[in-house]
């Protein structure tokens, strides 16, 4: 049987590859006993019992919304952080010129010489941008200020709305998540963060104004499928900014659930001092306070998504 191996993107030679683990030595206790349980689970087939992998190519998740102020950003950093808590590899993808989650990260987007706009204009690898986090295991491709004047160089090139895609090919395979943080606007840069994505996670604050965006949003979103990705789907819409003391945070929740057409996850992200503290000290909320609301909001959307994964032989 062919087992798939996988390689951290900036892996020390003479370390072993390993089945579910890209080199990282030691192992944390967390992630040894996910991979030491999925490594034991098995399934007959046939005559034989073939070891019950993991999807070898990472799972692309865009984080989308035009509008700003939903807690776009804010999602997709800790989002990212969970899900490495949980035992996966993350690469996290900065294509907002704004650059908040390079900087919410720690990372001075000022001071870098390189970022994703040079992995999409010019001939630069992704392994040559991407760059660590506080967090075993989670990894960031930063955005710089050049990315602002990528909406511009990109309209010359070939194949302009698949740039991003054709790039996150050479590390797809180093990761188990790409989470790619998009602009709040639906300009080209948008619409290579949509193409590359398997899958769309729609963070929608709980006021009424948020949901009027999300009709011009989800027809987008079927052009680009109608016309450029057919096989883009939509993971499902995440209410964020939730006020549990405010009657209509309940009321829009609710009437998200009743006319989204796809599915909204349970769990609801709270308005939290502590999720908005966070970013300006450079950390994620696992890290500054993840017995906060807001860090426990975050693992349990996390385990929503790992609950979605399928195993294949």
């Amino acid at each position: 049987m062919s087992i798939c191996r996988r390689r951290d993107s900036d892996s020390h030679r003479g370390l072993p590859y390993t089945i579910l683990s890209r080199a990282r030595l030691p192992v944390p206790p967390l992630r040894q006993k996910i991979t030491d349980s999925i490594i034991n689970e098995k399934i007959s087939v046939v005559k034989g019992e073939f070891f019950n992998y993991n999807i070898c190519m990472a799972r692309v998740i865009s984080i989308v919304n035009q509008k700003g102020g939903v807690g776009k950003t804010t999602t997709a950093i800790n989002l990212g952080a969970y899900l490495a808590y949980l035992g996966k590899f993350v690469l996290l993808v900065d294509i907002d010129p704004q650059a908040n989650a390079t900087s919410s990260l720690g990372i001075d987007h000022n001071a870098l010489e390189r970022g994703v706009y040079h992995v999409l204009v010019e001939p630069v690898s992704f392994r040559d941008v991407i760059q660590g986090t506080h967090h075993q295991g989670y990894k960031l491709a930063p955005a710089t200020p050049d990315l602002a004047g990528a909406r511009v160089e990109l309209v010359s090139l070939d194949s302009r709305e698949f740039r991003l895609r054709e790039k996150l090919l050479e590390v797809k395979n180093d990761y188990d998540y790409i989470i790619i943080d998009c602009p709040p606007s639906l300009d080209l840069l948008t619409l290579n963060g949509l193409i590359a994505a398997e899958e769309i996670l729609i963070p929608v604050q709980a006021e009424y104004m948020a949901l009027e965006g999300l009709g011009q949003l989800l027809n987008t979103i079927n052009l680009v499928k109608e016309n450029l990705k057919p096989d883009l789907k939509i993971l499902g819409a995440v209410v964020t900014m939730f006020d549990k003391r405010n009657r209509l945070s309940g009321q829009v929740a609710d009437d998200l659930r009743k006319n989204f057409p796809h599915k909204v996850f349970d769990t609801v992200i709270p308005r939290n001092v502590r999720l908005t503290e966070a970013p300006s000290y450079g950390q994620t909320i696992l890290s500054y306070d993840s017995k906060s609301a807001g860090g426990r909001a975050y693992e349990d959307l996390a385990r929503e998504i790992i609950g979605q994964e399928y195993f294949i032989v």
